[in-house]
């Protein structure tokens, strides 16, 4: 019985849902609710960290289920807080879906930026600029597949070369031997340098905006902010932060800090310029009409949001519609697969809301949220920020953002704080889980998805690695963010 259970996913992995299922109902008679469901809240945290083992929607989901089973929310009130959050479940579903039929666009810029830039710091930057303005505009998980679609690429491209055993080029000039050891070393180390700044642009551009992640569209919601006015309150804090993070970018390129610093072999970059010019040569009357059109979807995407002439996910709709239409995709299965990437973290996010509905039926925070609304006024907020980057440092900031809202938003209603401390509560809220969750890949879902991906083996980046590049952009993002907060607010 045991050995079937759960098909054939690790032992490790049975053994520990058994024990916690278990153990929960053990807890409920003996501990009683409350205590019973600190535990789930920390089970549940357990199955984020363990997210590069197993998707946490498996183990999560069923700790929901079991939560709802116990009693410890209800159906009806999980319910209750998907139609609180349909917006940003809408933006899952179909603004992914949108910028999948714009990755040739993306690509096509990407791709230009890395071979006409010699600079690698220049380079650099510009990677992170452009992440970050992609990300404020789009979500931030869809411009690192777009990322990671690119390394992939051109690590293909590469390997390729390296595999064959015919020379490279017609003059004889460029061999295989030129693509081994120590040049595919520093290949990779260039590619793993730019991915790593580029995910780190996703954060940056990602806080700012609306729809840079799912988190800011919900607080955006509580708040009734638009896309343009929630730019504007975030700026305060976002502004001398993103500056901040290009500032670092250049250090630790220039002085080759944590892993950095690594430029393209010319080897290298000659294959990779003589693909690119092929591929401009090739690319069909179809395709270059198809770029035409995704550039129009670009064009309207970002109207949109700043004119706010619909619901995000609407606009997402419309841009599904719009490209399908003219660029003559007809088949639904060519539709189904731009749904693929999104669909696994809406299932997780809906499972965020049975732990939230718990959280709010057992009124678990309301001790913590109580204590730090009686401290001074001018202390609350840096106080917020720094329990929400712990928190969303180990955990998903998705989770910890919906949390904390909640109870503030629950605060205000109540008449415990006026409007003008609600917003700076919910600036505090919503960069304190945008920037120092870059610290490890537990609490940003674009870093996760970054590492779980095809690309993090060919250029050799691990957990640490990553935890490794992306400290001093966790020191200075988390630093700024913090004395922002404190000075400002």
């Amino acid at each position: 019985m045991y050995k079937n259970f759960l098909g054939n996913s690790p032992n490790w992995y049975k053994s520990t849902i058994i024990v916690f299922l278990i153990f929960n109902v053990f807890s409920i008679f003996v501990l009683g609710s409350t205590i019973t469901a600190w535990i789930f809240i920390a089970e549940f945290i357990f199955t984020l960290a363990m997210a590069l083992k197993a998707y946490p929607l498996l183990a999560g989901g069923l700790l929901a289920i079991e939560a709802i089973a116990l009693k410890l929310t209800t159906a009806h009130g999980a319910y209750h807080e998907v139609e609180q959050n349909l917006e940003v479940i809408l933006l899952l579903v179909f603004m992914v879906a949108a910028i999948y039929f714009m990755k040739p666009l993306l690509m096509f810029i990407f791709s230009k930026v890395f071979t006409k830039v010699k600079s690698k710091t220049m380079l650099s930057l510009l990677f992170v600029l452009i992440a970050a303005v992609l990300s404020a505009f789009l979500d931030a998980l869809t411009v690192t597949a777009v990322l990671i679609s690119v390394g992939v690429g051109f690590y293909g491209v590469y390997h390729k070369i390296h595999s064959s055993s015919s020379d490279y080029d017609h003059d004889g000039t460029l061999d295989r031997t030129q693509l081994s050891g120590e040049t595919l070393d520093e290949f990779r180390a260039f590619l793993r340098s730019l991915i790593m700044h580029g995910v780190v642009g996703t954060a940056l551009g990602g806080v700012m905006t609306l729809v840079g992640e799912p988190q800011n569209l919900l607080i955006g919601d509580r708040l009734e902010w638009d896309f343009v006015e929630f730019f504007m309150k975030m700026k305060i804090v976002t502004i001398p932060v993103f500056f901040a993070g290009l500032l670092t970018t250049i250090v630790i390129e220039k002085f080759k800090w944590f892993g950095f610093g690594a430029k393209l072999p010319e080897v290298a970059r000659q294959i990779i310029e003589n693909y690119t010019d092929e591929e401009d040569k090739n690319r069909t009357k179809r395709e270059k009409y198809n770029l035409r059109v995704q550039g129009v979807a670009a064009v309207l995407l970002i109207t949109g949001l700043a004119l706010h002439v619909a619901p995000v996910g609407f606009i997402g709709l419309a841009l599904i519609i719009f490209q399908t239409a003219f660029m003559g995709i007809i088949d639904e299965h060519q539709l189904g697969h731009a749904f693929e990437e999104a669909l696994p973290f809406t299932g997780l996010l809906v499972v965020f809301f049975v732990i939230v509905a718990m959280i709010h039926d057992q009124h678990l925070f309301k001790p913590i949220i109580d204590w730090v609304l009686s401290l001074e006024k001018g202390q609350q907020p840096a106080m917020f920020y720094v329990a929400n980057g712990f928190l969303s440092a180990i955990s998903d900031n998705v989770f910890v953002a919906t949390v904390y809202i909640n109870e503030v938003a629950e605060a205000f209603k109540a008449g415990k704080i006026d409007r003008e401390h609600y917003e700076h509560l919910a600036i505090a809220i919503n960069t304190g889980t945008n920037l120092p969750s870059v610290a490890t890949p537990n609490g940003q879902a674009a870093f996760l998805f970054l590492l779980t991906s095809a690309l993090a083996p060919l250029i050799k980046l691990d957990y640490m690695t990553m935890v490794k590049m992306a400290l001093p952009y966790t020191i200075v993002l988390g630093g700024v963010g913090y004395l922002c907060v404190k000075m400002f607010l």
